[in-house]
């Protein structure tokens, strides 16, 4: 059984009372009480994730148990194949790289992954990748492009690592490297944000040609708690940080940041790996398909004035502060 989150409670009630008729002896009017139950639990829960706020997206996406990205290339990916090392100091475990096939067809995939059990978690440095992470990254989806392969990406991380080793060997400039190299690259790109995107640590991979965005997947410049500390010198404030940031999937589309919400099987992708999966497949084999059809060019241009119109899907940035008649800066006059 999946872990409960808080706003879930009323779940957990009905749950406790399935459990306590299991263990009485089975009759069929027990039987027919526990599928009654059960019916009862799917249907609130439906309910409950049909109206979550912010924070508790934020709390889905970090569900202990919610996928990871190797848990989709053991859905998605035949014959995977993982790459190790960036040829300059080390292998990153916090980024998976490799190539396998994808409906038959070779495909290089490369995404974060957090790990699930503490062992795992300190393994992969909880998601949170280095420098050489990228680089390994980079090494890939540059050998995706000289054979003309697809890159599909997943991002699921909190950051990318801020210790000072990560710092001492350039992350800034491996992400910043990446963002330059992503946009010119030559070849198909699929992101999938399909747990945490957060900060650089994301968006050094995540410049794609679609971004899609799992249903209550997050995606933004700075975790809520990490907002609130800053702004308001209160971390307890994550609740209203999380508002005001519109990092959901909803928020982002409206924003123009992402291409497609992917929805999740009732309640969250963590209580169905393969539904959840096929979902992604899905969208994902739709928008590849797009892609492959257009030419080299189109698609390059595509994917610049993508990035370029980033900030004006229809949306208006002015300076609250500002004097009447003045502009916010960089705002054409």
């Amino acid at each position: 059984m999946a872990e409960l989150l808080d706003f879930e409670e009323p779940i957990a009630v009905l749950q406790k009372e399935i459990e306590a008729l299991r263990l009485m002896p089975s009759t069929p009017e027990r039987l027919a009480a526990i599928q009654q139950l059960e019916d009862r639990a799917t249907s609130l829960r439906v309910e409950i994730y049909a109206t979550l706020k912010p924070w508790q997206r934020v709390q889905v996406a970090r569900h202990p148990n919610r996928p990871c990205m190797l848990d989709y290339v053991e859905r998605l990916f035949q014959e995977f194949t993982e790459v190790h090392g960036d040829r300059r100091f080390a292998d990153d475990t916090a980024i998976v790289a490799g190539f396998g096939l994808y409906h038959g067809q070779p495909a290089a995939v490369v995404g974060h992954q957090k790990g699930r059990d503490t062992k795992q978690k300190i393994y992969r440095n909880f998601g949170y990748a280095r420098p050489e992470g990228y680089r390994k990254a980079m090494r890939v989806m540059k050998l995706a492009e000289k054979f003309r392969e697809p890159v599909i990406v997943f991002i699921d991380t909190p950051a990318a690592y801020p210790g000072i080793e990560s710092e001492e060997r350039g992350v800034a400039e491996a992400i910043a490297v990446n963002l330059r190299e992503m946009a010119l690259l030559d070849t198909p790109i699929v992101v999938v944000v399909c747990g945490e995107g957060g900060s650089g640590g994301a968006l050094g991979l995540a410049v794609g040609d679609r971004v899609l965005m799992q249903e209550f997947g997050i995606y933004s410049v700075i975790p809520p708690e990490g907002c609130a500390a800053i702004l308001w010198r209160d971390a307890q404030r994550k609740v209203e940080a999380a508002e005001a940031l519109k990092i959901t999937a909803p928020d982002l589309l409206a924003l123009g940041l992402i291409d497609e919400v992917v929805k999740e099987p009732p309640g969250g992708a963590h209580l169905d790996y393969d539904r959840a999966a096929a979902l992604v497949d899905e969208a994902v084999g739709r928008h590849l398909a797009e892609l492959q059809a257009m030419t080299s060019e189109a698609r390059l241009d595509a994917r610049y004035d993508k990035f370029r119109d980033m900030g004006h899907a229809g949306q208006s940035f002015v300076d609250e502060g500002a004097p009447a008649g003045s502009r916010a800066p960089g705002q054409a006059g």
